[in-house]
This record gives C-alpha cells, sequence and structure tokens, in this order.
C-alpha cells in the first residue's frame, strides 16, 4: 500500500484534493438519493391518479362503444387501461391480472405500427410474477387522498410491484370498473451525462489549483533540499529565493542567515588558526638563533631537532588552514580518470602503485581537495604497508575510493584516535619517517566536506582504507570491463614525505 502511495508533495496534494471531491460528491448522492426518489415516487404517483381522473371522465362522456378504442389510444409501453364488470377484490389476483395486460402486445390506434415510438417501446421490460406477488404480498387497496381524487366516484388504488408501480380502480356511472395500472420502469437517476460532466469540469478545476498551490510550496522545499545537501557538501552556494507562501518564505530566510553564519564560523575558525602558526614562525626563530649560542653540543642537537619538529608542525598547520580556507568551486569531473592520473603520478615517482578500472562515471566534487586526500592515502599505504592497490566501486548509496596495502595495519582501539590533528602512531617524532599527523585529518575533513566519510579496517593481507562518497553527486556511470595494472618504474625512490601514519 505504501508503493502505491504519491511521494511527491503535489501529486499528494492533487491526489487528496480529488478524493475529497469523490467522497463529498457520493456523499452527497447519498444523502440525495432517499430524497430523490421519494419525490419521484411522490410525482409519478400523482400523475398516474391525475390521468386516470382523466381517463375516467373520457370515460363518461363517450358511448360504451367507442370505450374501448379511447382507452388503447390511452395505453403506454407501461400504462393500461380496461374495463371489468365487477369490483376487484384479492390485490394480488389483481395484481397478476394487470401484469398480464401489461404483457399484451400494445395496440395504439394512434401509432399503429409502433414506428415512431409515441406509444413507448414494442418491449417493454416488466417484473415477473413471482416479484409483483411477493413484492405487496400484505399490501392491499387503499383510498386516495381527497386532493389526488376529486371525482363524485370513489376509488380505491394499491402498490405495485413493490414501490416501482400503482394500481386503481373506481366505477363508472353505467357499473362497470375502471381499471389503470403503471409500472415505473426507469426512476432515472442522479449521475446523469450533465452531472458527470459537471462533476469532471469541478475535478478538473481544482486539480488546476492544486498544482498551482503545490507547486508554490513544492518548488521552494526542493530547493532548500537542495541547498541543504550542497552546503552539507561544503559546497559554495548562492542565498536561496525567499519566494512562496509566508511559512516558506521564512524557512528560507532562517537557511540563509544559517549558512551565513556557519561560513563565517568556518572562516573566522581558519583565519584564528593560520595566524596563530603565523605567529609562531617568529619565536620559532628567535629559539634557534639563541640555541647557536648553546656550548653543549650534545643539548644543543636536542634543542634545534626539538625546534625543527615545531617548525614542520607550525608549517604543516598553515598548509592545513590554508587548505580549509581556500573555496574550491565544485565541477563535474571524471572521477575514474582522478584516480587513475593521481596512481599515475606516484607511480612515475617508482613507487609500487596498482590501479584497478572499475566504473567511469561523471561525479560532482571539488577535484583538488579530493585528490589530495587520495594521494595522502596512497602515499600512507606505501609507507607503511609497502604497496597501494586503489579501486573505485559503486553501491547503491555510496561511490567508494578504495585503497589496500600490505602492512600490519593499526590496533582497534586507535583506529578513531589517528583520525585526531597531530596524532601519529610512529613514535621517533621524525618527519621523514612518521610525517606530520595531519593527514588522516585532512582526508576526513574532505570528505565529510564532500557528504561522505573515510572508514579504516584491517584486513587478512593488510589494512583498507574507504572513502565513501554519497550517490547524490553521481551524474553518469558507465561500467567499464577492462582492467589495466601500472608497470612499477625502476627509479630510485625520492624523500616523499607523507602527511599522515596510519
Amino acid at each position: 500500500m505504501t508503493r502505491l502511495w504519491p511521494r511527491g508533495l503535489a501529486t499528494q496534494i492533487i491526489v487528496l484534493t480529488l478524493a475529497a471531491l469523490v467522497v463529498s460528491q457520493a456523499l452527497t448522492f447519498l444523502i440525495s438519493l432517499d430524497q430523490y426518489t421519494k419525490k419521484f415516487d411522490a410525482g409519478a404517483k400523482a400523475e398516474f391518479i391525475s390521468r386516470a381522473s382523466s381517463v375516467t371522465r373520457l370515460m363518461e362522456s363517450l358511448s360504451p362503444q367507442l370505450r374501448e378504442q379511447a382507452l388503447h389510444a390511452s395505453e403506454g409501453s407501461y400504462l393500461r387501461y380496461w374495463l371489468t364488470d365487477s369490483e376487484p377484490m384479492e390485490p394480488n389476483d389483481w395484481r397478476l391480472q394487470a401484469l398480464a395486460r401489461l404483457s399484451l402486445p400494445l395496440d395504439s390506434s394512434v401509432d399503429p405500427s409502433g414506428t415512431l415510438g409515441w406509444a413507448g417501446s414494442a418491449n417493454p421490460q416488466l417484473p415477473s410474477a413471482n416479484h409483483v406477488v411477493t413484492a405487496n404480498a400484505d399490501g392491499s387497496w387503499m383510498t386516495p387522498k381527497p386532493y389526488m381524487w376529486m371525482m363524485p366516484q370513489p376509488a380505491k388504488v394499491l402498490q405495485f410491484s413493490g414501490s416501482e408501480g400503482y394500481g386503481l380502480s373506481t366505477q363508472l356511472n353505467d357499473g362497470r370498473w375502471l381499471n389503470a395500472v403503471y409500472y415505473q420502469h426507469d426512476k432515472g437517476g442522479l449521475w446523469t451525462s450533465g452531472s458527470l460532466v459537471s462533476l469532471g469540469l469541478t475535478a478538473l478545476m481544482l486539480a488546476l489549483i492544486s498544482i498551482f498551490i503545490a507547486s508554490r510550496i513544492a518548488r521552494p522545499l526542493r530547493n532548500l533540499a537542495s541547498a541543504a545537501e550542497a552546503l552539507g557538501r561544503g559546497q559554495n552556494l548562492p542565498p536561496l529565493l525567499e519566494e512562496g507562501p509566508e511559512e516558506i518564505k521564512r524557512t528560507a530566510q532562517s537557511f540563509n542567515k544559517m549558512q551565513d553564519r556557519l561560513h563565517r564560523f568556518v572562516e573566522d575558525r581558519t583565519k584564528m588558526l593560520a595566524a596563530i602558526s603565523h605567529d609562531l614562525r617568529t619565536p620559532l626563530t628567535s629559539l634557534r638563533l639563541r640555541a647557536e649560542f648553546v656550548n653543549d653540543e650534545e643539548t644543543q642537537r636536542k634543542m634545534i631537532a626539538t625546534i625543527d619538529e615545531l617548525q614542520s608542525m607550525t608549517e604543516a598547520a598553515i598548509s592545513f588552514a590554508q587548505g580549509e580556507s581556500v573555496r574550491e568551486e565544485t565541477r563535474n569531473i571524471d572521477l575514474e580518470a582522478l584516480v587513475g592520473s593521481i596512481c599515475d603520478d606516484q607511480s612515475d615517482l617508482g613507487y609500487p602503485v596498482t590501479h584497478v578500472e572499475g566504473v567511469k562515471m561523471k561525479y560532482l566534487c571539488r577535484p583538488d581537495s579530493l585528490r589530495r586526500a587520495i594521494r595522502n592515502l596512497i602515499e600512507n599505504a606505501v609507507r607503511y604497508g609497502g604497496e597501494a592497490k586503489v579501486s573505485l566501486r559503486s553501491t547503491s548509496s555510496t561511490v567508494d575510493i578504495v585503497v589496500e596495502d600490505r602492512g600490519p595495519g593499526i590496533p582497534d582501539d586507535m583506529v578513531e584516535k589517528v583520525f585526531a590533528p597531530f596524532v601519529r602512531l610512529e613514535t621517533s617524532r621524525s618527519r621523514e619517517t612518521g610525517g606530520s599527523g595531519l593527514g588522516l585529518s585532512i582526508v576526513r575533513a574532505v570528505s565529510r566536506q564532500h557528504g561522505g566519510d573515510i572508514s579504516l579496517s584491517n584486513t587478512e593481507t593488510g589494512m583498507q582504507a574507504i572513502i565513501s562518497l554519497p550517490r547524490e553527486g553521481n551524474v553518469n556511470a558507465t561500467p567499464v570491463r577492462k582492467e589495466r595494472t601500472w608497470r612499477l618504474k625502476k627509479a630510485k625512490r625520492t624523500a616523499q614525505s607523507a602527511d599522515l601514519p596510519e
């Protein structure tokens, strides 16, 4: 049932509006049907008695030789007149006699052939004898109201075939009895072609109005959802248009204020970090000069090593702050080509990097920051795992960049701690062997700015790092069966410092 329910706001409003229209019309129909039936029956009964009164006057004015012919001329498909010598007594016997009269072929002197249709249908649809008897088994003769039967001679009426017809019997001045029966073949209905056309036009007008109202609500909400998703991925967006109903307009205004505050907060934080890191350069330079005057060579060496470490951490912090403050524009790129080019660069430097081609796709991202994050993972895998195997895979909800190595891995209790800034598992504090400890922090920051995240896990063969990006940025994906592996060039490995340890 949930699958059949529309998910779009505009469609839901239209469906609910039309459903409300149908339900209201159905209730109106049910309420009006009973009144309509009663009024129709009352009108048909009054018309039948009125016509019977007219025929009675006609019979009183005609000679006995002309009465039969006049009665035949007055009959219709569902209306019969006949004369009897005695008063009808048993109601059910009279009803069966009336049904037999209705079943006889219509003999009209006005339209003898029946081709003109003046007398009604040539093949009337009549009830069965059993229905006629059982429908009014307890019904007896009744006296019509004085305002309905205003003739001097008395008359009596009864219901015929339930409430679908009426019978009447009255005595003429010559002692004979005039009998009349009327059967309501079709009472009509409220649902006529005109009412259906009116209902269709009303539904069309309500649908158009619903589409207009829903679009004024749904369009700003879709824009708000897209802007919130883009903001969560770190994209720089222009302010939302503040349009639509008052509640939607206020929501857009609040979102614009929130976006401006977040940008100011991030900008102030990165400026502060950059300023602190920059201001540390002066006292570090002063400490280095003072260390030159220390006479003890061993103490001097340790002091200079400590100052160099502080200097490298300061430079790394400045670099990190500058990278955070740079507002790179997002654009569509070939993500597979980006990963392949990074592997090509590392392979050209002589590093054992293997790239397994997977899925070619267009992806909306900030390519420079994403390139930096992937390169950090590859250098980390080469440094501590001996080699790196890079692949791109697509799942139902994410696009994963997988970097695998054959290293010893990391302890489970350190999986989350290594993402903190300046945290390293390598304890020598040497830039050549351990880096600055900001690499994984940068990778996580870049991943989360794109709306994704990074995860580390130990495997049977080493370590696996996965950058998971949301599929919302995926524009087009095409599977590729070809697989290629870079050949490692035999070149002297240069001193390439990685930004992070495992």
